[in-house]
């Protein structure tokens, strides 16, 4: 057996470090999106290595259901037996012989080096046993087995996307009420994708023109797509003044920027603002507009993230750290404008955060629309009479849109608006925004996460027929 460094040279370091993310997100319940940058940096891997590291990690990462049941016929055990380090070890074997162009000796052997790192000498043998028993069947093949174990449609799609079944109804349910349920297959196959790099100028501040070699998004007019690499060579990006940000996410704060004129004086509040990118986008335009923002975070490392998400301007807005289904009962009547991004399930961002569909379960659904619905309650509240509210959910799950607001209409007397009449003037390019009085955004359709966005109007008394 190797002594443990000269292993540890073995192993080509863009395979390590993916490694270590998987290891990380299984062992340590980790966020692969926000570890994965940390340890790019660490390794000094750069361009070409960087883009495979983050294309072993995340695309493991979201494959691992279906890898994990090709690991349980090639091995002839459940994964539930095989020990949680040698298991990703496979896992990412599998991906780089299944769903990559990686010559499958080099695969095995790379494996193997992992296995005898993460594991004993009985473990590479198994490991080398496993992927050379999967390398002898074509990937087709491999997902006709697979498939072909289930029962009904769903489960089908689920096994072959690598999405829980769970999640699959709820796309579907959500795709069929907007008539686009034939398009559950192309919403899955985003969902695998890897999404583009979105960035956001902050206006007033900066303008998308500054990004040399970037190229203008397709909907915010305050957007950029970057071409590859680290956004941080542009010096705005370093300076605060350019952010990475989903168009999907700029368009939940410009839609309650745009729902109306602004008036100077007006005061806005961002109800859960960490961790503040869309709080950085309010706060620029309603410093041009003359008005001010408020910004609620309940975490204190969240606010934190939020203070230094706004130390850009010369006058940051005030952060509080307030529980945001009190701040209705204590700030009655106090803003003209709330934006409500509710916490939520993250459905609607799998394509970013791979590992997310395998911790989130259907159970977790019914205490996040009772926070919401307290959410929104109370953000009714502290809306003037005739202020608007933008009910915000990075999740297309009924139950944490459509019901949500529902809820606020009939207990809480506020007025839909129209919200994708209220977009459409201000999108880059002309999108399909639906017909309904909300919009909701999906990855297939507008290259963005899936952001529900629901305009809201408190009435106010001389909306009273007289």
């Amino acid at each position: 057996m190797s002594a443990p460094g000269q292993a540890r040279d073995r192993v080509q370091p863009a395979r390590r470090v993916a490694f270590d993310v998987i290891r990380a997100v299984s062992d340590s319940d980790a966020y692969a999106n926000l570890l994965l940058p940390v340890l790019l940096e660490r390794s000094g891997l750069h361009d070409a290595d960087a883009r495979l590291a983050t294309e072993l990690a995340y695309g493991t990462l979201r494959r691992q259901g279906y890898y994990d049941r090709v690991i349980e016929l090639a091995a002839g055990r459940d994964v539930a037996r095989i020990d949680p380090p040698i298991l990703d070890v496979l896992r990412l074997g599998v991906h780089q012989i299944l769903s990559m162009r990686v010559a499958q000796h080099a695969a095995v052997d790379e494996a193997v080096s992992l296995a005898r790192l993460a594991g004993s000498r009985s473990s590479t043998g198994f490991v080398n046993g496993v992927l050379r028993t999967i390398t002898r069947t074509s990937a087709d093949e491999w997902r006709r087995r697979v498939v072909g174990e289930q029962s009904t449609a769903d489960d089908r799609l689920a096994a072959e996307s690598s999405h829980p079944a769970w999640i699959v109804r709820a796309f579907r349910s959500a795709l069929e009420a907007e008539g686009r349920g034939a398009e559950i297959e192309e919403l899955l196959d985003a969902d695998n994708a890897a999404p583009r790099v979105s960035l956001v100028a902050l206006p007033g501040l900066a303008a998308p023109t500054e990004l040399t070699g970037a190229t203008p998004g397709a909907l915010s007019p305050y957007s950029a797509v970057s071409d590859g690499g680290d956004p941080a060579r542009w010096p705005a990006v370093r300076e605060g003044r350019v952010r990475v940000q989903d168009e999907g996410s700029q368009l939940a704060a410009l839609a309650l920027a745009g729902s109306r004129p602004i008036d100077a004086g007006e005061r806005w509040l961002d109800l859960c603002a960490g961790p503040g990118g869309k709080a950085a986008l309010l706060a620029a335009v309603a410093e041009i507009g003359g008005a001010t923002l408020v910004a609620n975070e309940i975490l204190p490392a969240r606010a934190a993230l939020v203070r230094g998400a706004l130390s850009v301007f010369s006058d940051p807005p005030v952060v509080l750290e307030e529980d945001g289904r009190d701040i209705g009962r204590r700030m009655l009547g106090s803003f003209d404008r709330i934006l409500l991004d509710a916490p939520c399930s993250g459905l609607g961002a799998l394509r970013r955060r791979p590992e997310a569909r395998w911790r989130k379960q259907p159970k977790d659904i019914p205490e996040l629309t009772a926070l919401q619905v307290a959410l929104i309650d109370s953000a009714a509240a502290a809306l003037v009479p005739g202020g608007i509210l933008a009910y915000v959910t990075c999740s297309p799950h009924r139950a944490e849109t459509v019901a949500v607001v529902e809820h606020a209409v009939r207990t809480m007397g506020l007025e839909t608006l129209d919200t994708p009449g209220v977009l459409s003037p201000i999108l880059a390019q002309p999108a399909d925004l639906g017909t309904a009085s909300h919009v909701q955004l999906w990855p297939h359709v507008h290259g963005t996460d899936a952001m529900f966005i629901a305009l809201l109007r408190k009435p106010a008394p001389e909306d009273a027929p007289r």
